[in-house]
């Protein structure tokens, strides 16, 4: 048996060394772009909070307008800010799904989150919301809102 030198010992250790820095480095930039990535879906959910305020802090519905088209609404201050409320409610949902799915966001949170959603899905009167939205969002995340327990049907 042929005995290696110490010289080819050092450099194989080095090749493996500069083989797991890479590897590292390339998690990390993975890592990045996921990071990245969600605090563009972020930025988005925020632009849309902000444009949905706009509906609210003017009186008007942005389901009426938005959706339906009509601007001739006749609902009470109370009614349009409780819709207003709904929607930016299923934008932050939505974003805290996708943040989830990218693991930004821990399990115990994500449980807290689905208990949230929970609340706004038993708001029947609201359901009209969740059902034009419902097109718009991640097959994904209606699939987990879906499969909550539904005490509208009753």
């Amino acid at each position: 048996m042929k005995k290696v030198s110490l010289d080819i010992w050092i450099q194989l250790l080095g090749m493996i060394s500069i083989v797991a820095s890479l590897i590292f480095v390339g998690l990390e930039m993975r890592q990045s772009q996921r990071i990245a990535i969600a605090g563009q879906q972020q930025g988005r959910a925020e632009i849309t909070n902000n444009f949905v305020s706009t509906f609210l802090e003017t009186g008007l519905d942005f389901q009426s307008i938005y959706f339906k088209r009509d601007i001739k609404q006749s609902l009470s201050v109370e009614d349009t800010a409780f819709r207003n409320a709904m929607h930016v409610m299923w934008f932050i949902f939505e974003n805290d799904f996708y943040q989830y799915t990218q693991g930004l966001m821990g399990e115990s949170t994500w449980k807290a989150k689905v208990a949230g959603i929970q609340i706004i899905y038993d708001y029947c009167e609201a359901r009209e919301i969740y059902a034009v939205r419902a097109p718009i969002f991640a097959i994904e995340f209606r699939t987990v809102v879906e499969s909550l327990p539904d005490k509208c049907t009753k």
